[in-house]
């Protein structure tokens, strides 16, 4: 009983959460709903190749955004919005403002210049 009160100052003061908001964001980034952003926005947002097709027009290819410069609001009217290629994830307005954070402290040096 002895050992439960010494270790009770640091329960005390301990912080309420586990994960850092940019932690959060790293991990919706990397795994919403079971299909990562990063497989077609890429490591930073920068956005990337999904897929190269042929058509009648020749050599095609299907990429995902950049979203490393929208906005807040861009990014959660993206989110809950139907497209031709992206799925619809359901994220909660906090939950795109986590990712939306994370890509802005991801970014900080592209986005200052």
């Amino acid at each position: 009983m002895k050992f439960l009160w010494f270790f009770l100052p640091l329960f005390l003061v301990a912080q309420e959460s586990f994960i850092s908001d940019y932690e959060y964001g790293e991990m919706l980034f990397n795994n919403p709903r079971g299909v990562s952003c990063l497989e077609c926005h890429g490591e930073h947002g920068e956005g990337k190749v999904i897929v190269h097709y042929q058509d009648i027009h020749g050599k095609q290819a299907i990429k995902g955004a950049d979203i490393r410069k929208k906005t807040l609001e861009e990014m959660i009217n993206a989110v809950s919005s139907y497209h031709k290629v992206m799925p619809r994830y359901y994220l909660t307005d906090d939950e795109v403002k986590a990712i939306y954070e994370y890509l802005q402290i991801k970014n900080k040096a592209y986005l200052n210049q």
